[in-house]
C-alpha cells in the first residue's frame, strides 16, 4: 500500500490510493479519486490539487452509496465561483444543483442551491414527563394520532381549514411571523410558550442588513409584485407538516449508558424511558414560493447578462455578496426561515395540546429546534463566511464561541438526526473534530432509493406488515412506499461514520411508537 502526503494551503493530508470513479463533471468526463484519510473520512482532490479538496465523511460502505450524479454535483459545486470549502456527509445523494447532504462555504457568493426549495427545513423534539408504559395500549396511541391530525394537517397545500382543531392564524400575525420570527408578540398570539424561543438554533432571522425593517419592506414589495396572490392560504399553512419526507413521530427516549451522555441529556432536558415527539418540516408553500422565485429570477439574470451557468447547471445559480440580487435572496431566505421557525413552534404547541387532551396535566418542554436547509454567517479559517447547509445540520461542540450565551456552552447543542421509524432516530452532541466538517453533520440517513425507484422496487404489503411487526402505528391506511425504511440508507452505518470521524457522539436513541405522515398518499 502506497501512502502520500500532500499540502493544500495550510492543511496537510496523508492518504493511501484507493479506487477511482469516472463521472461527467464540468461538462466533460473526469476521473474522481475518493482517497481515504481515515476509517470514516476521505478527500476528493479538485483540479489536480490546485484547489482545496472536498472533505468526505463516511465509512467505505457509505462512500459506495454515493452515485455518479451525487459525485458529479459535488465536483460541480466545489468548482463553482467563490466556493472555498465543500463537505460531503454520509447521507449525501442527488439534490438541487448541490447534493443533499453537503456543506458549502463562501466569503464572496451566496448560492440558493445549497439551501434548497424548502427554506429552513428543520427538526424539533418535544419532551414529555410521560413514562413509556402509558402508551403501550394501541387504543391510547390511536387516540393520540386522532387528536394530533385534528390539529396538524398533513399533505401538500393543506392548512388550518383541513384540521378542525387547528389554530387560526390571522394574516397580520402570519406576516409578523415571517418578519419577526418567534417574537414575544407572535408567540403570545399563537399560544407558544415564550421559553421555547431559547431552545431554537435561531428564533429570529434578520434581513441582509441585519434588520427586521428590510424584511418588512421586502415582504410588502413581494406581495405588491404578485409573488403571493394567495398569501392568506400560505399563511394558513402555519402549524402543518406538508408532504414528502416530513413527519411527526411519537418516540421513547433511551439515553446512552455513559456519563457524558447522561450529563448532556440532563442539560438538554431529555427524560430516559419517557415519551417525546420528533417533528420534521419546513417553511411549507410560503418558503417554496420564495425559493422557486429566486431560482427563476437568478436564472433570468444569468441569461440576460450572458453569464454561463457553473458547469452548465442552472440550479447552481449564484449572486455575489453585496449585490442587490444577493441582498434580495438573503431577505427572502430570512422570511422563509422565520416562517419555518414559527411553523415548528406552533406544531409543537398543538402536539402538546393533543397530548393534554388524552393525558390531562401532562408537561412538555421543547428540547431543541435545529435547521438543515439554511445559510448562516459563521467563522471558518478565521474569517467570516456564509456557510450553506443543504440537508446538513450545524454541529457546534462544547466551548464553541457561538454557544457562549446559550444553555449548551458546556455540552454542545442537541443534534437531532432522524433515521427511520424502525431503526430509530438519534440525539447527538458534537465533538471538537466537527471542525473538519465546517462544524456540520448529516441531517439523517439519506435516501438510498429515489422515489420512483422505491415505488418500482418495494412491496406495499411487506412495508405495512413490517410496521405491524414493529408495533408502530401510523395515520395512513398504507404507509407511503417512497418513504419506507428500505428507501433510506443504513442508519447505524451512518451514525458509525459520524462517530468514527470524530464529529459527534450519541446522547440518546429514539424509538418510534407511531408516525404521522401525508395521509393523502395512502392510496398511491
Amino acid at each position: 500500500m502506497r501512502f502520500f502526503l500532500e499540502q493544500y494551503g495550510n492543511e496537510q493530508f496523508i492518504y493511501c490510493l484507493h479506487g477511482n470513479r469516472t463521472i461527467m463533471a464540468n461538462q466533460k468526463q473526469i476521473t474522481v479519486e475518493m482517497i481515504p484519510t481515515g476509517e470514516a473520512t476521505a478527500i476528493i482532490p479538485i483540479e489536480g490539487g490546485k484547489k482545496k479538496p472536498v472533505t468526505v465523511i463516511g465509512t467505505e460502505a457509505i462512500r459506495e452509496t454515493f452515485d455518479e450524479t451525487c459525485l458529479q454535483q459535488t465536483v460541480n459545486s466545489r468548482t463553482a465561483p467563490g466556493v472555498e470549502n465543500l463537505v460531503l456527509n454520509p447521507d449525501a445523494h442527488m439534490g438541487f444543483g448541490a447534493p443533499i447532504g453537503c456543506v458549502m462555504s463562501s466569503s464572496s457568493h451566496i448560492y440558493p442551491g445549497p439551501v434548497g426549495v424548502d427554506i429552513k427545513c428543520s427538526m424539533s423534539l418535544l419532551q414529555f414527563d410521560l413514562p413509556a408504559d402509558q402508551i403501550l395500549d394501541r387504543r391510547i396511541r390511536r387516540a393520540l394520532i386522532n387528536a394530533i391530525v385534528a390539529r396538524t394537517p398533513t399533505g401538500a397545500g393543506k392548512g388550518q381549514r383541513n384540521a378542525p382543531k387547528s389554530r387560526h392564524v390571522p394574516l397580520k400575525i402570519g406576516k409578523m411571523a415571517a418578519i419577526a420570527g418567534a417574537s414575544e408578540e407572535v408567540c403570545h398570539q399563537l399560544g407558544i410558550p415564550l421559553s421555547w424561543r431559547q431552545r431554537c438554533e435561531d428564533s429570529v432571522h434578520t434581513g441582509h442588513d441585519e434588520t427586521g425593517d428590510a424584511l418588512s419592506q421586502r415582504l410588502e414589495k413581494l406581495i405588491k409584485m404578485g409573488m403571493f396572490p394567495n398569501v392568506e392560504e400560505k399563511i394558513s399553512q402555519l402549524g402543518s407538516y406538508g408532504g414528502g419526507n416530513h413527519f411527526g413521530e411519537c418516540e421513547i427516549v433511551h439515553i446512552a449508558d455513559h456519563d457524558r451522555a447522561r450529563n448532556a441529556a440532563d442539560m438538554f432536558g431529555l427524560k430516559d424511558g419517557c415519551v417525546a415527539f420528533l417533528s420534521h418540516c419546513g417553511s411549507r408553500g410560503f418558503g417554496h414560493n420564495l425559493a422557486v422565485s429566486q431560482f427563476k429570477t437568478l436564472e433570468n439574470y444569468f441569461r440576460n447578462w450572458g453569464i454561463p451557468f457553473p458547469s452548465g447547471d442552472k440550479q447552481l445559480v449564484y449572486a455575489p455578496l453585496g449585490t442587490p440580487e444577493a441582498n434580495d435572496y438573503l431577505d427572502d431566505m430570512a422570511l422563509g426561515a422565520n416562517f419555518a421557525t414559527v411553523n415548528h413552534l406552533l406544531i409543537n404547541a398543538l402536539i402538546l395540546e393533543a397530548f393534554e387532551e388524552t393525558f390531562p396535566g401532562i408537561q412538555g418542554e421543547l428540547v431543541y429546534l435545529i435547521s438543515h436547509n439554511i445559510a448562516r454567517r459563521e467563522v471558518v479559517d478565521n474569517k467570516v463566511v456564509w456557510v450553506m447547509r443543504k440537508g446538513a445540520t450545524r454541529a457546534f461542540p462544547a466551548g464553541h464561541h457561538a454557544l457562549k450565551d446559550t444553555p449548551f456552552y458546556q455540552t454542545g447543542h442537541p443534534i437531532l438526526l432522524p433515521g427511520n421509524p424502525q431503526s430509530g432516530s438519534a440525539v447527538m452532541a458534537a465533538e471538537a473534530g466537527a471542525e473538519k466538517s465546517l462544524f456540520s453533520v448529516n441531517h439523517g440517513a439519506g435516501r438510498a432509493l429515489g422515489r420512483k425507484q422505491a415505488f418500482r422496487q418495494l412491496d406495499q404489503a411487506k412495508i405495512d406488515q413490517s410496521f405491524e411487526e414493529h408495533d408502530i402505528l401510523t395515520n395512513c391506511r398504507k404507509y407511503p412506499r417512497d418513504e419506507a425504511p428500505a428507501a433510506y440508507k443504513n442508519f447505524d452505518e451512518v451514525l458509525r461514520s459520524v462517530t468514527l470521524a470524530g464529529l459527534a457522539k450519541e446522547v440518546a436513541r429514539l424509538q418510534a411508537r407511531f408516525v404521522i405522515k401525508d395521509e393523502s398518499k395512502a392510496d398511491d
